[in-house]
């Protein structure tokens, strides 16, 4: 099902790893980014690393659940692996410790949860340098 698709950029073929262990994000965010990206996801680290060698992205999801898991040097590690990708940490809030370490560390900003589509669609898209309308609101007196 196609909800509010570029064509444009449904053909550029941007290619994008979700690495999360919570199944219910990462099933969110195939959904709403299949449609305009190549989406893959991956339930561990180690498969989207192997998947990257033939097939590398152009960005990374990741759930702040792997951080917790791994550590924050995962974010070195998936830079290493998969040659300096961009990553966004899929958390609650970018005041957590962790997130705040892990974006030390080289992650390149937060996608909060509860997720929507539009937020999604506009984050992912702004991470992969396409362009990206700004909403200005205007007040009339």
């Amino acid at each position: 099902m196609q909800i509010g698709v570029d064509s444009q950029r449904s053909i550029e073929n941007k290619r994008v790893f979700v690495v999360e262990n919570d199944d219910i994000n990462s099933m969110g965010l195939q959904f709403m980014l299949a449609d305009e990206n190549e989406t893959h996801v991956f339930s561990n680290i180690a498969a989207a690393i192997d998947k990257s060698k033939a097939w590398p992205p152009h960005l990374v999801l990741l759930g702040i659940g792997m951080v917790r898991n791994e550590g924050a040097s995962l974010i070195s590690l998936i830079k290493a692996a998969m040659n300096d990708v961009r990553i966004l940490l899929v958390c609650d809030s970018a005041d957590d410790s962790t997130v705040k370490l892990a974006l030390e560390q080289g992650a390149n900003g937060t996608l909060l949860t509860p997720l929507r589509i539009e937020t999604v669609r506009r984050k992912v898209d702004s991470a992969l340098g396409r362009a990206v309308p700004i909403g200005i609101p205007v007040v009339r007196s």
